[in-house]
């Protein structure tokens, strides 16, 4: 090969590979268009006495692959290596040189209404008659009869005598088996008669012969491309591919063998039973329907194709093509062809249709014979569905005297008038189906059932379906229906025993059986637990229901979130490469046309690419690792993370139905009710964040989560609940004192809240609760001075609180027993004026004289003091039920002993000390005798 040989240009390479894969096609573009529309015009216009010979038979010598001077053929398949740059270097197409010819012819205008120019190129070589013929060109009188295109009998090179000497002796060394004298023959052959398809085949022969398959394979593609008219080349690929399982590049071979021998019914019947193999139904329906039109008598194939229109979706055109068929046989229809017909608009509910042609049919066959059996009954569910039942049972009256060899009709026909809600008419066809071997199992027992519910017979229904379980314990919807039979007769214990666990379970049968068992079904859970619920058993109802809602919200939220595109792992890269094998392997294909979509191929390439990058990368780590003379080892346990498996929700929308919402509801209350808190909790967080758009559940929830914050032991995962409830109700007092008992139960709490409320103090400057809680917070960091300044910010805003009044009075008393404060006896005298204030909006009640005197005793005014603790004294407070959280039940309070509300005693033990102090001892133990003591 002429290795100094410029590469050709990218339009004679798309050239060279269309016309490589057998495209028949022109490719030729701009400046050839002229040149090809004078080739089309001079075989229009030349005039002889025969006509133009048709393509078919010139075809079969035409060559569509042609190769270029100083090239080696024999390099497409050396050492069996093969590059498609070589290949396309290596094609050409006969058009190029055709075109050039005429490029030539065209230099001299042609005079109008004169004889065309003689071409040289035509005369150089050519016959005397075809010189004549050419300088006669144009006189004789014109033929009427439109010349089909084509080549000229006789206008291809002969081949030579020395050519066609060395390809005898080549087959004879073949014949004899003396391949490796054969194989220089033909090769000299080959480099003298590049475009010749038989010494190709024939080397492909040799080379089969000798074991080098892959070789011999290539030299049968070229042979076959040379010669695309040769069918039997093609069946040669085919079955070469068949055999090694490739099946989409031997329905590619089928198809170019097909267009070369269209009358070979076998290759059509090949090629539709692979597209069955592959799954693709449509082109399969269509092959079987080309052959019908090949051979319109072929009902098989006329079958075939309906019921491939029909896995495919395409049930009318299925019925299409069977009337058409019945159409063209109008005296003589094959019954199997009414019988599918038949079937499929019973299918697509065109009863009347369907009755239409087996009457039809039965007035062609009436004289001669009966209709068959299973048209008999299909043409009685015909008159079933269209209301004739007499017409139809009479129908069915011959599956009675042959129930045992028809048990399908009988099934069908059973089935029939189930659907049509003849219950009783179907129960009789199912009890002819007792006993039969076909439908010993479980599922004729459920039909059974069915019927008896349908009819109101419960009790016929329970038994039915308890022996349906016997050999189908895991049909769960006949499970779910005996279960509900069962409670709607008052037979609680039996429907729980009947979705409860077995008693005993063989963990050997549990491990061997890999289908997931019934008891773990989330309907039947589902059902038990309702039982349970209605029944008033908490703890049953919560071990039952709890681990399948938790599992059910974890999925759901889980689908929530936006998940990150991975990166591609290894295992799939290579995945993806394995589409190029066929493109990167010696195979003489890898320069044909492709069998794979365009979109895997690219994908494919992008997969090599990025594995090249990646292994780029991990040999620069290994070379810097061992330049710093560092032990490097390859760290592959990331490259295949293990993957996502994706789990499906046992209880699939779980909140999207009301009555699922309560059933969430009552589960939290009773974790709450068995103190489960941290349960409950993690079950409302969980649904929080799959229910925020049904804002009525999500609103119950949050409320009782902040309830169970209050009792469970840790509040943190009850938080967020309060918070929520404290910003939708900023002016709710309730609502606050929620928040407040939770988040006073964190060490130093206010950091972790101090930008809730600085925020809800600087958006709702009418909003006293944020302030209040901000200035205990600083009471009990014994900043008094600023606690005052908060509870005064409250005051402005309720002056008639008594709760603020008393703050404000404790926060300035406080603030009076500082020592830095310049001014006390007035910060006293304005903390008293508070507590009056106080005294005075509780109505002299028991808690606000005790304040006061509290108050007066704390400054050293005992005096004053020991005359209020003396109203306390005098004054019996009935005890009052203490505030409770919304929601929150009443029977969760501690039990309090008599006199929770009553301040008798802390006011008699002060007044003790007061005494005491004074030096009245007598009396400070006379204050404790009669109101300390019981």
């Amino acid at each position: 090969m002429d290795k100094e040989e410029s590469a050709p240009s990218e339009h004679e390479e798309a050239s060279h590979y269309a016309l490589a894969v057998g495209l028949e096609e022109d490719v030729m573009e701009d400046d050839d268009e002229e040149a090809d529309a004078e080739v089309e015009e001079d075989n229009e216009d030349d005039e002889e006495d025969g006509e133009v010979e048709e393509d078919d038979n010139e075809d079969e010598e035409e060559s569509t692959l042609t190769f270029k001077d100083g090239v080696n053929p024999l390099d497409l398949v050396e050492d069996g290596a093969f590059s498609d740059q070589l290949y396309q270097k290596f094609v050409g197409m006969d058009y190029e040189a055709l075109a050039e010819k005429k490029r030539k012819a065209l230099v001299d205008n042609r005079p109008g209404g004169s004889v065309k120019k003689v071409r040289q190129e035509d005369i150089t070589g050519a016959s005397m008659e075809e010189i004549m013929e050419a300088m006669n060109y144009g006189m004789q009188r014109r033929s009427r009869k439109r010349k089909k295109k084509g080549r000229r009998r006789g206008s291809k090179n002969k081949l030579t005598p020395e050519i066609t000497r060395m390809l005898g002796d080549a087959t004879y060394h073949y014949a004899l088996g003396s391949y490796e004298e054969a194989i220089p023959i033909l090769a000299e052959v080959i480099m003298k008669a590049p475009h010749l398809p038989d010494p190709y085949h024939t080397l492909g022969l040799v080379h089969h012969a000798l074991g080098n398959e892959m070789k011999a394979l290539n030299f049968y593609t070229i042979a076959a491309h040379l010669a695309p008219r040769d069918s039997s080349l093609w069946e040669l690929l085919f079955d070469w591919f068949n055999t090694r399982g490739n099946t989409p590049r031997a329905i590619y071979c089928l198809s170019r063998a097909i267009t070369a021998d269209p009358k070979n019914i076998n290759l059509k019947y090949c090629r539709a039973s692979l597209y069955v193999k592959v799954g693709d139904y449509r082109k399969a329906a269509t092959s079987y329907e080309q052959i019908v039109q090949t051979c319109p008598d072929d009902v098989e194939a006329l079958k075939t194709a309906a019921n491939m229109y029909k896995l495919c979706g395409q049930l009318d055109r299925s019925v299409h093509i069977l009337e058409e068929y019945l159409k063209g046989h109008p005296t003589e229809p094959d019954l199997s062809v009414v019988d599918l017909l038949a079937s499929m608009l019973m299918q697509n509910n065109a009863h009347n249709e369907a009755l239409q042609h087996i009457e039809r049919a039965r007035l062609v066959f009436c004289s001669e014979k009966e209709l068959p059996l299973e048209t008999k009954v299909k043409e009685g569910i015909c008159h079933a569905y269209l209301g004739n039942m007499e017409k139809a049972e009479m129908l069915f009256s011959a599956l009675e005297q042959k129930n045992a060899d028809h048990t399908d009709l009988i099934a069908k026909v059973a089935d029939s008038f189930m659907s049509l809600e003849h219950y009783n008419s179907a129960l009789k066809y199912y009890s002819m189906l007792k006993g039969t071997a076909e439908y010993s199992n479980g599922f004729l027992h459920v039909k059974i059932a069915r019927c008896h519910l349908s009819s109101n017979d419960r009790v016929q229904a329970i038994l039915c379906f308890y022996k349906a379980l016997k050999t189908l314990e895991n049909n769960i919807d006949a499970r779910l229906t005996l279960a509900s039979l069962l409670l709607e007769e008052a037979r609680e214990e039996d429907a729980i025993l009947l979705l409860s666990p077995p008693q005993n379970l063989d963990c050997s049968d549990l491990q061997s059986d890999k289908s997931e068992p019934w008891w773990h079904n989330g309907e039947v859970k589902l059902k038990l637990c309702h039982i349970y619920r209605a029944k008033g058993m908490p703890k049953e109802f919560v071990d039952t229901i709890y681990p399948l809602v938790r599992e059910a919200l974890c999925v759901e939220s889980l689908q929530q979130k936006v998940r990150v595109k991975k990166r591609l792992t290894k295992s799939v890269l290579l995945e993806r490469v394995k589409v190029l094998d066929d493109h990167q392997t010696d195979n003489l294909f890898c320069g044909s046309i492709s069998v794979t979509p365009a979109s895997d191929m690219s994908r494919a390439n992008r997969a090599k690419k990025l594995l090249e990058k990646k292994a780029k990368v991990k040999e620069e780590k290994r070379a810097k690792a061992m330049a710093a003379g560092v032990d490097w080892q390859s760290d592959d346990s990331d490259e295949d993370p293990p993957q996502e498996i994706h789990k499906e929700s046992p209880l699939p929308g779980l909140l999207k139905d009301k009555e699922n919402h309560d059933l969430l509801i009552d589960l939290c209350k009773s974790l709450a009710s068995l103190h489960r808190y941290c349960e409950a909790l993690e079950i409302i967080n969980l649904a929080l964040k799959v229910t925020r758009n049904i804002s009525s559940v999500a609103e119950e929830l949050r409320s009782l989560g902040a309830q169970i914050a209050y009792n469970t032991p840790d509040p943190e995962h009850g938080l967020d609940c309060v918070k929520y409830i404290a910003d939708q109700h900023p002016y709710s007092y309730a609502a606050w004192n929620c928040y407040y008992k939770v988040i006073t139960r964190f060490d130093d709490w206010y950091a972790r809240h101090f930008k809730f409320l600085r925020g809800k103090r600087d958006k709702l400057k009418d909003c006293a609760p944020p302030m209040i809680i901000s200035g205990h917070h600083l009471t009990r960091k014994s900043r008094h001075q600023d606690a005052a300044r908060e509870y005064l910010e409250a005051y402005k805003l309720l002056p008639e609180n008594a709760l603020i009044n008393l703050c404000v009075g404790t926060a300035l008393i406080n603030l009076a027993l500082g020592l830095r404060l310049q001014n006390k006896h007035q910060s006293v005298a304005q903390g008293l004026a508070f507590l009056y204030n106080n005294l005075q909006l509780c109505e002299n009640s028991q808690e606000a004289l005790y304040n006061l005197a509290r108050a007066f005793h704390h400054v050293g005014l005992v005096t004053l003091a020991a005359v209020y603790y003396q109203h306390v004294l005098a004054i019996h407070q009935k005890d009052c039920p203490l505030p409770k959280l919304p929601h929150e039940n009443p029977e969760s309070a501690e039990n309090l002993l008599p006199g929770y509300c009553d301040l008798r005693r802390e006011a008699a033990f002060n007044l003790h000390l007061i005494y005491k102090k004074s030096g009245a001892v007598d009396l400070a133990r006379m204050v404790l005798r009669d109101h300390c003591t019981f």
